[in-house]
């Protein structure tokens, strides 16, 4: 694990990007941290490329007292598979979230109020571009990796195909080339539970919608689990408190996702919510192009990719259609289908079933 006190960074770019739907953004904020020391000459950065609702606190903790570390301190720190004593590693947050980057929650400079619905809607590969500001100003040339699993990996693929210069290679972990009609579906009976919150006010509310956030939540959470995960850890079983025939007795599973539900409000802004849902929805590697073959042919870096076979969000054989083209197109793709009943949570929950296979790539490079 990654032993030490975190900075949290910040960094704000006067530049205007134009994003995917021609709309114009700027400034931009990006929140970042870093782990580890980039060497002279800038040539071992790693870029984490975080998921949906993930921020840039990728590992260690912010004070000794602290009690939890980031969200992926597992694989991070000496000797392990993101080696700080090898790597500068970088996680930084998207812009559309609400975790130190330029979101729908903060402050349009233009008008001096907050953005709303006014916010321009994103893409992946706007979020990617603004990343790019940031490893300019680091004065990184190219990057070891890029690593990242679900929307992280999707930030991943977005590297690889529009920025083939600029990674040596890839890691990409439980993601689609573009989500099916099925994971659209979800998102929008989660975008219903918020629309439906009358508290939500057109997206112009003073407080977090309570109970349409957390339904929406609930209703995600359910797509990053699986059958047999679920039934493991809840089985039919009943609460403790509630009487069988209780009208509004819960199931364990039902309580579970109602305090997860209930708890993400607290933590997480309803607007970010709806705008990342939408560039999720929004996201195709092909975007702007005739085929999938016609998409990773400027691919120049090795890429590696993982799929889980419980994953019912993003399943393995999206990965394999994204393996197949490449493999056709003569690139340099490993593919690695991992056996696990996590579901889409598995790159997060089961590090020790890739990392070794993910340090021997990048000990190949």
């Amino acid at each position: 694990m990654y032993t030490g006190i975190v900075e949290p960074q910040s960094i704000t770019f006067d530049t205007d990007i134009r994003l995917e739907s021609g709309r114009i953004l700027g400034p931009i904020t990006l929140a970042y941290e870093t782990y580890g020391e980039l060497n002279a000459d800038r040539s071992n950065a790693i870029l984490v490329a975080h998921a949906w609702t993930g921020n840039a606190h990728l590992a260690g903790k912010y004070s000794e007292e602290e009690q939890k570390p980031g969200w992926w301190d597992a694989i991070v720190g000496s000797g392990r598979l993101l080696d700080t004593d090898r790597y500068c590693v970088i996680c930084a947050n998207v812009i559309g979230s609400c975790y130190g980057s330029t979101g729908p929650a903060d402050i349009n400079p233009k008008t001096g109020k907050r953005y709303n619905l006014s916010f321009p809607v994103i893409t992946v590969r706007d979020m990617v571009r603004a990343h790019v500001l940031l490893i300019d100003h680091l004065g990184i040339d190219r990057l070891v990796t890029v690593l990242g699993g679900s929307m992280g990996g999707m930030q991943a693929l977005e590297w690889a195909t529009q920025f083939p210069d600029r990674i040596a290679s890839a890691v990409v972990l439980a993601t689609s080339p573009h989500p099916s009609a099925q994971a659209i579906a979800l998102n929008a009976v989660a975008r219903w539970a918020i629309f439906n919150d009358p508290t939500w006010k057109k997206g112009e509310y003073r407080k977090n919608p309570k109970d349409g956030l957390a339904l929406a939540r609930g209703i995600g959470h359910i797509t990053f689990l699986s059958d047999e995960s679920m039934t493991a850890k809840f089985g039919r079983r009943f609460t403790a408190r509630d009487g069988l025939f209780d009208f509004f007795g819960q199931f364990e599973v039902e309580r579970y996702l109602s305090y997860n539900g209930y708890n993400f409000v607290d933590r997480f802004d309803t607007n970010s919510f709806l705008y990342l849902a939408k560039a999720l929805d929004l996201y195709d590697v092909a975007w702007g192009c005739e085929s999938l073959e016609e998409a990773f042919q400027p691919v120049a870096a090795p890429l590696q990719f993982f799929a889980f076979t419980s994953d019912w969000l993003y399943p393995h054989n999206q990965t394999e259609e994204m393996v197949l083209v490449l493999e056709k197109l003569g690139k340099r793709v490993e593919y690695h289908l991992i056996e696990s009943s996590y579901g889409h949570d598995a790159f997060l929950l089961e590090h020790e079933t890739f990392a070794p296979l993910v340090k021997g790539f990048l000990d190949r490079l």
